[in-house]
């Protein structure tokens, strides 16, 4: 099982939008990426959760764009930027689709720590915001990293 997981793209500051939509920036850097990991890697998720934050749903939309998962985008549980990460760490666990989820930090800073290196506690990876990181399960459920592609290595095609 391969798990993307994916920092929402860059949003507004609060005092602007009280929802936190996404930048044109964060628009752009979303579908720099999608386009470059269609291109360069095996993704293939059959399914996309967000939080359902408006940033997070957003960003969802535009990687479904792109990456057209066949069970389409949804709302997820626990996604948000406070949930606590052991209920995902249960539930991958019984998966074995290839998934994306979109969501926040501290949330997915913890998730990965756990699925890594079981301490929620030693943020091992570094997020950055409309980035994914791809994640495998080998068949003992092992996880291990794979890959980190960031708006600011993709070059802008769009």
């Amino acid at each position: 099982m391969k798990l993307s997981l994916v920092q929402h793209g860059e949003a507004k500051p609060e005092a602007e939008d009280p929802e936190r939509s996404l930048t044109e920036n964060g628009v752009a850097g979303i579908r720099s990426v999608a386009s470059f990991i269609i291109r360069a890697t095996d993704i293939n998720v059959q399914m996309i959760l967000h939080s359902g934050k408006k940033r997070a749903f957003q960003t969802a939309e535009l990687f479904a764009e792109k990456l057209k998962p066949p069970k389409g985008v949804e709302l997820g549980k626990e996604l948000n930027p406070m949930s606590l990460p052991w209920g995902w760490v249960e539930r991958l666990a019984q998966m074995e689709e290839d998934i994306m989820l979109v969501g926040h930090l501290p949330h997915f800073q913890k998730l990965s720590a756990l699925l890594l290196c079981q301490d929620e506690n030693k943020p091992i990876i570094k997020f950055h915001s409309g980035g994914v990181i791809s994640l495998f399960k080998d068949e003992s459920g092992i996880w291990s990293l794979i890959w980190i592609i960031t708006p600011q290595i993709v070059p802008s095609i769009e």
